[in-house]
C-alpha cells in the first residue's frame, strides 16, 4: 500500500497532477484488462445485486473502464443513471441505454465526456439510487476519496444528504491508487467501499 499523504502530505492539486501521471502511462491492453476485472469485482458486491437503480459514469481516457459494468448491470435488469455535466458544473442524470444511447460532448477545453442522448431526469434523480459509483484519483484507508476537483461529485453528495437518502457510496480505481491517507475538508465525506481490479476494500459499513 503506498504512503502518499502523510504529515507534511503534498496538497489535493499535487497528488491529483501524481495519480494522473501515473494513470497516462497505461496502455491500451493495460485499460482492457483492468476494465474487465474491475466490473467482475464490481458485480460481486452485495450492494449492486440488491440495486434497483444505480448512479454510474462513463469512464474516459485512462480511467478505470466502466463500460463492462454498465453493459453487465443492464442485462441485470438495473436502471443506470449516467450523469451530464451542466454549465455550474452540477449534474444532471439519463438513463444508460448501452452503448449506442451515449453522445460524445466537448466541455469547453476539457476532455470530452459520454453522456446519456435520452430524456433528463433532474439533478435529484441521483436521489432515487441504491448505489453511487464515483469516479475518484485514490482513496484512503479511511474511505476518504479524492476527486478530480471540479466539485460535481461534492455537490451530489450534498444533495444525497440533503434527501435523506443513504445509496451505497463505491468508487471505482486502480489497486495502486488505495493509499494511507489523502488530505480532506470538512466536506468531504467517505466512501463505503472501494472496488479495484484485485479486490473489494469496505469502509466501515456492512453490506
Amino acid at each position: 500500500m503506498s504512503h502518499i499523504g502523510r504529515p507534511g502530505e503534498p496538497d489535493k492539486r499535487t497528488l491529483r497532477r501524481d495519480f494522473l501521471t501515473m494513470r497516462n502511462r497505461l496502455t491500451a491492453d493495460d485499460l482492457r484488462e483492468t476494465s474487465a476485472a474491475l466490473a467482475g469485482r464490481a458485480l460481486e458486491l452485495p450492494e449492486l445485486a440488491r440495486a434497483g437503480t444505480v448512479a454510474a459514469y462513463v469512464s474516459v481516457g485512462s480511467e478505470p473502464g466502466t463500460l463492462a459494468l454498465l453493459d453487465a448491470l443492464r442485462t441485470r435488469g438495473v436502471r443506470v443513471l449516467l450523469p451530464v455535466l451542466l454549465p455550474d458544473n452540477d449534474l444532471d442524470w439519463g438513463v444508460y441505454e448501452g452503448e449506442g444511447s451515449l453522445a460524445r460532448v466537448q466541455h469547453g477545453g476539457r476532455m470530452a465526456l459520454f453522456e446519456p442522448a435520452g430524456e433528463r431526469l433532474g439533478p435529484d434523480a441521483v436521489t432515487t439510487a441504491d448505489a453511487v459509483l464515483l469516479p475518484g484519483l485514490a482513496v484512503d484507508t479511511r474511505g476518504m476519496r479524492l476527486g478530480r476537483g471540479g466539485g460535481s461529485y461534492d455537490r451530489v453528495l450534498a444533495r444525497l444528504e440533503r434527501a435523506g437518502a443513504r445509496p451505497a457510496l463505491v468508487v471505482l480505481l486502480y489497486d495502486s491508487e488505495v493509499v494511507e491517507h489523502v488530505p480532506e475538508e470538512p466536506h468531504d465525506r467517505p466512501v463505503h467501499a472501494v472496488v479495484t481490479p484485485s479486490g473489494v476494500r469496505r469502509f466501515g459499513r456492512e453490506a
